[in-house]
């Protein structure tokens, strides 16, 4: 049983691009594909895909590396609020993740949406991670 399951997935992910490896598979959930679908949105991954197998499903996604010096698009992936601390912020307390190059993913009551998007919007909400 994973106490936290997006730490596991970000996890799966750090250690999929510390290795070099094109592709990561992780189990699913609407949580994740969230997530997915952000890091997809702003660049810091190639594509995903959703497969509806089994129990749970997987999540498929293609990691984006320079064609050239092969590093990787995402540098640091952060848990932030986690089930023995829920890290909770207002609209006038947004993180900004270096300095607007990188991005925060919020759990808000308008959906899983970037530290951006939330300034727009006006909400606050829990502080999943940073992405940079």
């Amino acid at each position: 049983m994973i106490t936290d399951p997006i730490a596991d997935y970000l996890t799966r992910i750090r250690n999929a691009v510390t290795s070099k490896h094109r592709m990561v598979e992780v189990p699913a959930s609407n949580l994740r594909k969230n997530i997915t679908k952000i890091l997809f949105e702003k660049g810091y991954i190639l594509n995903y895909k959703f497969e509806d197998e089994g129990f749970q499903g997987t999540i498929k996604i293609a990691l984006k590396y320079h064609p050239v010096t092969k590093l990787s698009a995402i540098t640091e992936l952060k848990r932030v609020s986690r089930p023995g601390l829920r890290q909770y912020v207002n609209s006038n307390q947004l993180p900004r993740v270096l300095n607007g190059l990188g991005i925060a993913v919020l759990s808000t009551s308008k959906g899983v949406i970037t530290d951006k998007e939330a300034r727009k919007l006006g909400v606050g909400g829990e502080v999943i991670c940073y992405v940079s």
